[in-house]
């Protein structure tokens, strides 16, 4: 996994999967988060960086669409607009992004050896607590 830094898409998995909603047509894209997401949230045993990359960028997608919630406004976020997402995203992001930094995560030992993974974990946790308070 190429990552060049610490925000949610600054790795080539995650603009990778940006690409992959643009190329979706507009009633799927929605689909493809819930899918990115609920993969993390089934995976009991190691959690390989690539599943959770995407979990976190589909996380932030989510998060956009809540009270609170950053845009996206990275160049390596989707370019074309997503619909409204079904507010149920909401809960299956915060399982989402628990998954991600629980162990086994190869993506939070590759932040943690890299010695970034404080600042790291405190992104997800501001993306986490929007998507919580939005859950209710």
């Amino acid at each position: 996994m190429g990552t060049w830094d610490i925000g949610h898409f600054d790795n080539d998995t995650a603009a990778d999967f940006s690409g992959d909603l643009d190329g979706a047509p507009q009633g799927k894209r929605a689909e493809l988060i819930r899918d990115a997401l609920a993969d993390v949230v089934r995976t009991e045993d190691y959690l390989d960086s690539d599943e959770a990359v995407v979990a976190v960028a589909a996380a932030a997608l989510v998060a956009a669409q809540c009270p609170g919630g950053e845009p996206v406004t990275t160049a390596y976020g989707p370019d074309k607009p997503l619909p409204e997402l079904p507010v149920e995203l909401r809960g299956l992001a915060v399982q989402a992004l628990d998954r991600v930094v629980a162990e086994p995560s190869e993506l939070l030992e590759l932040w943690t050896e890299g010695g970034d993974g404080e600042q790291w974990k405190e992104g997800i946790g501001r993306l986490r607590a929007v998507l919580a308070q939005a859950a209710g």
